[in-house]
């Protein structure tokens, strides 16, 4: 027979555990705990009409549905489940219906399993309450810097080097901008604070830890309180590179040539805001293909000046940051280089 187990209880046991997701695939794709696979019970068109079965004509006439759904595809899905190595733990919305039958199945054909107790739901309230109590311990370096200055690239690249990074960009899935969305997926906050909690967990112990200097929302999501904190009260290390880099590193990082259309749908959110005749300049750059002078023009007429004022505002609404070093570099390799040397003479500092 199977065995229930909470959340806490799979976290123990992750290292050797398979989280298998028995869900449709469209509630799958919405959210689910990071690493899981999904086999599911049904899929989205089975999922909606047992459902119509339940709200329409009953509970029963819905179970024997599903059983009559289930009966007819056991032997492969019982299949999949025996080509999985070692221990397994699975679950469902509630830790109902669907991973109960699964768990008992596979109970029944010789293969142990795990139920996880609640399901995704129990999960999902694990994960806030996690994010709204926890203490993240790590010192914080905060990148900043104005758009084009390589900070995704660069956090990147010292995540690469072993250092402990946060890229909130990379679990948000956008860039943090009008324009951020263009040639990636946006996630939802289900799928981020899932991404994130297992961040903060793995590097709650490390002495410090390294992210961008966000505002509250990345696209589709908000960043939990205690970042926000974590930002106010970190060192603030500031990019600053000349314009003509940041362009070639914005045409290089979005490829507008690519994007053409949805590059110039963006646009329309904030024309409004740039004084006229610029604006026009843009939009003909735009639709003539001259994507580096409309990419200058938006750093210099709106972007630049933006971050003037939201930089300030934050200082001001901060005022007790651990002190700032400003990193003035040609290139992204002199500024990694120099990120790199700043972080090595404060870790003397500290330790002296």
């Amino acid at each position: 027979m199977f065995k229930d187990v909470s959340w806490e209880e799979c976290l123990e046991r992750r290292g050797g555990l398979t989280v298998i997701d028995v869900r449709s695939p469209g509630e799958f794709e919405e959210a689910t705990i990071p690493g899981s696979l999904n086999i599911p019970l049904f899929d989205n068109e089975e999922r909606a009409e047992i459902g119509t079965i339940y709200k329409q004509v009953g509970v029963q006439a819905a179970k024997d549905r599903g059983l009559e759904i289930v009966s007819a595809k056991l032997p492969r899905f019982v299949k999949q489940f025996a080509e999985i190595p070692g221990n397994k733990a699975v679950f469902c919305w509630r830790g109902g219906m669907r991973s109960r039958t699964t768990a008992t199945v596979l109970s029944l054909m010789g293969i142990s399993s795990y139920r996880l107790t609640g399901g995704y739901r129990a999960y999902r309230q694990w994960v806030v309450e996690k994010l709204g109590t926890m203490t993240f311990k790590p010192y914080a370096y905060v990148i900043q810097g104005h758009t084009g200055s390589g900070k995704t690239a660069l956090l990147r690249r010292l995540k690469q080097a072993g250092h402990p990074v946060l890229d909130l960009e990379g679990m948000a899935g956008h860039r943090g901008s009008v324009f951020g969305e263009i040639g990636t997926i946006a996630r939802n906050q289900k799928t981020f604070d899932s991404l994130l909690i297992e961040e903060l967990i793995a590097y709650n112990e490390r002495p410090y830890v390294l992210f961008e200097a966000e505002s509250k929302r990345i696209g589709k999501v908000a960043i939990p309180d205690l970042l926000i904190a974590k930002r106010s009260k970190g060192h603030q290390i500031t990019i600053e590179l000349p314009v003509d880099v940041r362009v070639r590193h914005i045409l290089e990082d979005y490829e507008p040539w690519r994007h053409a259309e949805e590059c110039r749908q963006a646009f329309r959110h904030i024309r409004s805001r740039i004084h006229t005749p610029i604006a026009s300049e843009i939009d003909t750059c735009l639709k003539t293909e001259r994507y580096d002078r409309a990419v200058e023009l938006l750093l210099t007429s709106y972007y630049d000046p933006l971050y003037t004022r939201s930089s300030g505002q934050f200082e001001r609404e901060a005022g007790d940051f651990d002190g700032q070093t400003l990193i003035r570099a040609s290139s992204l390799d002199e500024a990694y280089d120099r990120i790199e040397a700043t972080l090595r003479e404060r870790a003397s500092l500290i330790r002296s």
